[in-house]
């Protein structure tokens, strides 16, 4: 008899539970007035971005962990992760003894690399893309006798993740939907399992990125398959591929599925940290960014929780997306006006846009490269307004004023 195919049961996420509950922490599930305000929704947000590596992929690191015979952890395990499964396997493997080894892209957050660092793991970058990652893995893994504890479609991980799907059950005992973010679609397989063993009733909605849309791809073709890597401020969801266990798992448990595209990734982003005061990465922010589409409309009035499943972004990256998320929201205006060159224009400007309440930020003259007249000068102004209904009003009394206005 061939041997079965792996599975995961109800049953081992509630073994996963037990066996992970010393050294996982029990997150946070706290209802958000804001957001709800938002959109229109009864929100809860599930915080696993607090969790000691600032990511969900703890869960699935630690029960994988312990469930290694003596004679795999004493020779140590390696993985391939673009960041927070490797934080995950090197943070237990440190409280476990264990040795771990990650090989992470090149294009891996620096916080990432150096906090895998700090927690005693032998870090590799290898590859541009998290496909080249894993290959590099699988050799070392290969030549050095380690065991190579997959990301997303392995058992012990995907139990390890359906923990926190547990924890939401008992901390929003009125739970209608919840809203799960899919990269690899091991969080997703875990969770469905569970909620829909114990609550079938209860939707379970999968965001993606649109710029890798592996688990679409999947689900078009009936199995896995590779879609071409792209940069993405999600890049806990840039999964090239599904994994198998992971989509058979979640294909027939999944309710509906979204894509959301960076725009909205980083308008997410700031309105957590301007709502909730919550620093989240990407791939945690989409599950808001899907919360405010249009197609989730018949969740309005609805309790759904948010899983916010990591917080690991990094600083710089952070301060490009809260601009650009200012930007998107109508908080940044920029325009450049033409105006004739001479004593006392720069003033009138100013007092123009002080009337309608924004704030200049950046201005700049510029005559050598303008087009155009030589007697005028073209002034670039950033400024900060309240909305994009005030942008509108500085635009229409710069326009009254017989200011040139381009955006």
């Amino acid at each position: 008899m061939p041997p079965a195919a792996p599975t995961v049961t109800l049953e081992d996420i509630l073994a996963a539970r037990q066996r992970i509950s010393e050294g996982v922490l029990l997150t946070p599930c706290p209802e958000s007035l804001a957001l709800s305000r938002l959109t229109g929704m009864r929100i809860a947000c599930k915080l696993d971005s607090l969790q000691r590596t600032g990511s969900f992929k703890e869960r699935g690191a630690r029960n994988a962990l312990l469930l290694l015979d003596s004679q795999a952890r004493q020779r140590g395990v390696i993985a391939a992760s673009a960041g927070n499964h490797a934080l995950g396997l090197a943070y237990h493997g440190s409280t476990l003894g264990i040795p771990v080894t990650v090989v992470m892209p090149r294009y891996a957050p620096l916080i990432k690399v150096a906090t895998c660092r700090t927690f005693g793991a032998r870090v590799i970058l290898a590859g541009d893309t998290f496909v080249a990652a894993r290959h590099a893995a699988l050799e070392l893994a290969r030549t050095e006798d380690l065991t190579y504890i997959h990301g997303f479609d392995n058992p012990a991980i995907i139990a390890g993740q359906g923990t926190m799907a547990l924890e939401i059950l008992e901390q929003v005992p009125d739970l209608e939907a919840v809203i799960i973010p899919v990269g690899g679609a091991g969080l997703l397989a875990g969770m469905s399992v569970a909620i829909k063993t114990l609550r079938p009733e209860v939707r379970v909605i999968a965001v993606e990125d649109d710029r890798m849309p592996s688990f679409t791809a999947a689900i078009r073709a009936g199995h896995p398959v590779e879609v071409p890597a792209r940069p993405t401020l999600a890049d806990g969801l840039a999964v090239g591929k599904v994994g198998e266990l992971s989509l058979a798992l979640a294909l027939p448990r999944y309710d509906e599925l979204l894509q959301v595209s960076e725009d909205e990734l980083a308008l997410a982003i700031l309105r957590l940290v301007e709502l909730e005061k919550c620093v989240v990465e990407g791939s945690a922010a989409a599950t808001l960014a899907a919360a405010v589409r249009p197609e989730l409309n018949s969740l309005h009035g609805k309790r759904v929780v948010l899983v916010l499943c990591g917080g690991n972004i990094d600083l710089t990256l952070l301060g490009r997306v809260l601009e650009r998320g200012q930007v998107l929201a109508g908080r940044l205006y920029r325009f450049i006006a033409i105006m004739p060159d001479r004593p006392g224009a720069l003033a009138h400007l100013s007092q123009l846009i002080a009337a309608t309440g924004a704030n200049v930020r950046d201005i700049e003259h510029e005559r050598a490269f303008a087009d155009g007249d030589l007697a005028t000068v073209h002034i670039a102004c950033t400024v900060e307004t309240t909305d994009t209904q005030q942008a509108t009003n500085l635009r229409e009394s710069l326009t009254a004023a017989g200011i040139i206005c381009q955006e």
